[in-house]
């Protein structure tokens, strides 16, 4: 059963802080595709550890990044159109690299 350190915990809040401000979204909207009970960030962590318990760092990672396609196709679907703001596609990108890093230091865990 994977846990974070307090330390990774804040980094946490600060990627996800980081990440919401880069791609145009609030708290309000992770809460919405999360089903938290709340926006408050504490809860928000919360329902991320749940995943990291269940299906590890490789897990969260993926997780994330099921969240920003997500969010992708619901901006591609707005009334305006053209390429993706460069903010948004760069967010996709550093999504992706860190699922690559954790599936290289994450031991495999069984499904």
């Amino acid at each position: 059963m994977a846990t974070l350190t307090p330390d990774q915990l804040e980094d946490l809040q600060g990627f996800i802080k980081d990440w919401l401000r880069h791609t145009g979204r609030t708290q309000a909207d992770l809460r919405r595709v999360l089903r938290a009970s709340s926006i408050r960030m504490p809860v928000l962590l919360e329902e991320l550890l749940r995943v990291v318990t269940r299906e590890g760092l490789a897990g969260l990672a993926q997780r994330l990044c099921d969240i920003e396609a997500l969010w992708q196709g619901e901006d591609a679907g707005a009334p305006s159109e053209g390429a993706l703001p460069a903010a948004l596609d760069d967010s996709f990108g550093q999504l992706d690299l860190l699922l690559e890093e954790i599936r290289q230091i994450a031991p495999e865990s069984p499904k």
